[in-house]
């Protein structure tokens, strides 16, 4: 078992293992407790009473992040003709038709997200063991299949952020990265979490969201409130 290091260490004893901290204070505590040199993503855990096992219980869905994730994300589109052409004006990084899929189906995955228009999908879809594991297979539920190919590849590059419940029942989100200033972390943050609880299944009975962590890249995992749906720009007040 790998050692931790003195850094991490000391960042760890700054957390409260038994306290559960408003967002905002999370986000504070997150960025005194950042152990790399270089700009860590900031990221979000929650674990949902669902039962991911129940097609009806499946969480998975998208949100804009009105501040961006702090990474330009890298997006191909499987077009053709007019389409490819308006995703290429649109900033996608790759654009292709059957050269493309044949790429993706030999283990092509650099890239963060995919987009397809309709008519390609009977094609793409034999990608699904290349692109389904790693969250990549487009799909009309979060706008990845789509003739509005402007508008998916400017949305991804803008900021959209993608998520979907794994099978432990938790869900993972990036909200930015330590850099951003509290602020923006917290309405990141927010959104995210919005649309999460509108997402909730109606066949989700008890508690939805059982426990909530923050944490940075290489950090420790800070407790978080997921009761807290509201005022998140507020910390708790004093005991």
């Amino acid at each position: 078992m790998a050692k931790q290091g003195k850094n991490y260490r000391s960042a760890f004893a700054k957390v409260d293992r038994d306290r559960l901290y408003a967002p905002l204070e999370a986000v504070r505590l997150a960025k005194e407790t950042s152990t790399t040199r270089y700009d860590s993503t900031v990221e979000v855990v929650f674990r949902l009473g669902v039962d991911p096992r129940q097609a009806d219980q499946m969480v998975r869905g998208t949100v804009n992040l009105p501040h961006g994730t702090g990474k330009t994300a890298k997006v191909i589109v499987f077009a053709n003709a007019a389409k490819a052409e308006e995703a290429r004006a649109a900033g996608a990084d790759e654009v292709g038709g059957d050269e493309l899929i044949e790429k993706v189906a030999g283990g092509y995955t650099d890239f963060d997200a995919a987009v397809a228009t309709p008519d390609l999908m009977g094609k793409v879809g034999r990608l699904g063991k290349v692109l389904g594991p790693r969250g990549l297979m487009p799909n009309p539920k979060t706008g990845t299949v789509t003739m509005d190919v402007t508008k998916a590849v400017s949305d991804i590059k803008g900021g959209k952020i993608e998520f979907r419940v794994d099978k432990h029942a938790n869900l993972h989100f990036i909200i930015g990265k330590v850099s951003f200033p509290d602020e923006q972390l917290v309405e990141n943050y927010g959104a995210a979490l919005d649309e999460v609880l509108r997402l909730k299944p109606s066949s989700s009975k008890g508690r939805y969201i059982t426990k909530a962590t923050m944490t940075t890249t290489m950090g420790p995992g800070i407790p978080l409130d997921q009761s807290r749906t509201t005022n998140l720009l507020v910390e708790t007040p004093a005991a």
